[in-house]
């Protein structure tokens, strides 16, 4: 069943490659949507998939990458709404 995923992952996890292995986690699950930094500090993700499969990254996103300290990680779970193509890093 496919579900869209909303993430805010806090900690010290900008500066630290999060959203690079974010990305190449994502791609290697077969996930669609993208990452950011949040002004805050936090990075939010929102990804679509397999549900399965979205709970795979979520898991990932409790520890991240080796450089990461994540202290807490907030999710949402969406209707799927098929919007993406790929995966991939915002800067905005």
């Amino acid at each position: 069943m496919k579900a869209r995923l909303h993430v805010f992952v806090f900690g010290r996890v900008q500066g630290v490659f999060f959203r690079a292995n974010t990305r190449d986690e994502a791609l290697r699950l077969g996930l669609t949507g993208w990452v950011r930094n949040v002004r805050d500090g936090s990075v939010e993700i929102l990804v679509e998939g397999e549900k399965e499969t979205l709970e795979e990254l979520l898991e990932w996103c409790s520890h991240g990458p080796v450089s990461a300290s994540v202290s807490k990680v907030e999710h949402e779970w969406l209707e799927n709404k098929d919007e993406f193509q790929g995966f991939r890093i915002k800067y905005d």
